[in-house]
């Protein structure tokens, strides 16, 4: 299991920081989120360093979304957000990949979110469809 010695989240599941755990497994670590957007917002981190999700190996995948179910159903959220940012424009803040589970009780707590969907040019997304399925 890689780790990162200055990594943040390295650093809880090590237990050199302190953190409200909810869950931990031999590849799986899930805390309460100390700046929460709504009660019960928590995060799954996989213990195996990796900055993000492209980097990390399949393996230590399989058990983050069982994780996040449980919190959401532990947390009593009829409906929540799962949020996974890879990249600083995409929002990511700390570089060790992390899963948020974030309860949206009403209109003003938890994840806002703005979708600024644009139009469809459908032979360009036919392109991209094509690109896509050649590398997959």
């Amino acid at each position: 299991m890689s780790t990162n010695a200055a990594c943040i989240f390295c650093k809880i599941v090590k237990g050199e920081i302190p953190s409200l755990k909810l869950f931990e497994s031999s590849s799986v670590f899930a805390f309460l989120d100390i700046q929460p957007l709504s009660r019960g917002h928590a995060l799954v981190i996989p213990k195996h360093h990796a900055p993000t999700l492209t980097t990390l190996p399949d393996e230590h995948l399989s058990e983050i979304l069982p994780v996040v179910k449980k919190l959401a159903i532990a947390s009593g959220a009829e409906n929540f957000n799962v949020l996974q940012n890879n990249g600083r424009i995409a929002h990511q803040q700390v570089d060790h990949v992390h899963f948020h589970m974030i309860p949206k009780p009403n209109e003003k707590e938890g994840l806002g979110v703005g979708w600024p969907a644009g139009a469809t040019d459908m032979e360009k997304l036919k392109e991209l469809h094509q690109e896509m399925q050649a590398k997959l």
